[in-house]
């Protein structure tokens, strides 16, 4: 069963994990240089970032490509 999706580099990873990563990795202002989301310029935290998110899938798509480039490659 684990290996429904052996090509997804993302499988099995929630957004929150994704995002702490990020997070740890780039900082705040890292992140707002390298996916230029108010989220994470104005007054940001994991709740905020993750409501927006979740609510915005062209957001999602540019933080899950963000995180695909920085630690799967």
């Amino acid at each position: 069963m684990s290996q429904e999706q052996p090509n997804n580099p993302l499988h099995g990873l929630t957004l929150e994990k994704i995002l702490l990563r990020l997070q740890e990795h780039y900082g705040w202002d890292g992140l707002h240089a390298e996916v230029q989301i108010n989220c994470f310029r104005k007054d940001p935290s994991i709740k905020s970032s993750l409501k927006f998110l979740r609510r915005t899938q062209w957001a999602r798509d540019k933080v899950e490509a963000l995180y695909i480039s920085t630690f799967c490659s």
